[in-house]
């Protein structure tokens, strides 16, 4: 089969059609991918930012069909409809028994589980997923039924970027209704987390990003303001009465960003890291400003999310119209096309990329 395979850091992915799976366990299920989001995780994969190795099936966002399930897999059937999780929740382990499932210790069994071969070698995927190869296997924890009515590429996205999110803003930050929010950066994750706070009830919400295209395209999906970083200043003073926002959520994933992210919580306020930053770089904060500012810093895995309640409730408010998924897509292509992808999504010029298997 064809995959899309990271074979050396910074380098284009190569696409090669004589890749492998095997090893299906009696708690594995194979599934054939249809449509896979492209993430800007897959990037930082691509950059080094999220260590993944190398070679490496790259690619964790997406959605299928079930071809074959192990003996012991109970929860899907050959042909039901599926998007998989990069985070599993096993339900057995104690963080899923704390209600933490997205610290589920199956992670780490997924993470490091090779199920493609290619020239006779053991392959990994990125996340033990690697959605960009038209089939995968992957542990029973790591995949959440879906009904057969919602079409794949909608339900691919929900696979990293719309539970990432849209989860900060509901779960992590847990909006209130009538609040101010402030959420820096735009792409695939701040969009959704625009839309999580729209659906919580913000009354204000702030977009911060470098680029106009995307500050014209978090209008759409529910910021009532926009500005460059340069205007954020003036933002906050009309917004706020300069007081600060009373939730800032950071989409980027940079130190500069993260710690404009504290700042711009109010006293008391809450401030929530989503980005994924380089494992390296380091934020800095003065002792007496964390007691004086009285505010909560906190990081968001995966939208703080438990996917088996968590991604339905994503597609019932796709389903009441409260959610935009469509208006995400804003670019289709083929698995050949995912090095074009990578570099349209860098330089900005798209939200999101769909490969269309």
């Amino acid at each position: 089969m064809q995959a899309a395979i990271l074979t050396e850091l910074n380098k284009d992915l190569v696409i090669r059609n004589d890749v492998e799976v095997f090893g299906l366990g009696p708690k594995d299920v194979r599934i054939k991918i249809k449509a896979s989001g492209v993430c800007h995780s897959d990037v930082s994969a691509q950059n080094g930012t999220i260590p993944s190795g190398t070679p490496c099936v790259l690619g964790h966002e997406g959605a299928g069909i079930v071809q074959e399930v192990g003996p012991a897999v109970t929860s899907v059937v050959p042909g039901d409809h599926v998007i998989l999780s990069f985070v599993p929740a096993c339900n057995n382990c104690t963080p899923c028994f704390r209600h933490q499932s997205y610290l589920c210790n199956h992670g780490m069994i997924q993470a490091t589980s090779a199920h493609f071969k290619v020239d006779g070698k053991p392959l990994m995927g990125m996340t033990g997923l690697g959605t960009f190869a038209e089939e995968l296997i992957i542990g029973e924890p790591g995949v959440v039924k879906i009904p057969k009515d919602v079409p794949l590429d909608i339900a691919a996205l929900i696979g990293c970027g719309v539970t990432t999110g849209v989860g900060a803003s509901i779960n992590s930050a847990q909006i209130t209704p009538g609040s101010s929010v402030v959420v820096f950066g735009c792409g695939g994750v701040g969009i959704s987390a625009i839309q999580g706070a729209r659906i919580a009830g913000a009354s204000a919400i702030l977009a911060v990003d470098t680029l106009p295209n995307k500050l014209e395209q978090a209008k759409h999906f529910g910021a009532t303001h926009v500005t460059t970083p340069d205007g954020l200043e003036s933002a906050k003073q009309a917004i706020t009465g300069g007081e600060g926002f009373d939730f800032a959520l950071e989409c980027v994933g940079h130190p500069t960003t993260i710690r404009a992210t504290y700042d711009a919580a109010r006293r008391g306020g809450k401030a929530v890291i989503v980005g994924v930053g380089r494992i390296e770089q380091m934020v800095q904060f003065s002792a007496f400003e964390l007691f004086f500012g009285d505010k909560t810093l906190r990081g968001s895995l995966y939208g703080s999310a438990n996917v088996r309640t968590f991604m339905p409730e994503l597609l019932a408010l796709w389903k009441a119209g409260k959610l935009d998924l469509e208006s995400m897509i804003t670019r289709r292509i083929k698995l050949a096309e995912v090095n074009d992808a990578f570099r349209a999504m860098q330089a900005g010029e798209v939200i999101r990329s769909v490969i269309d298997f």
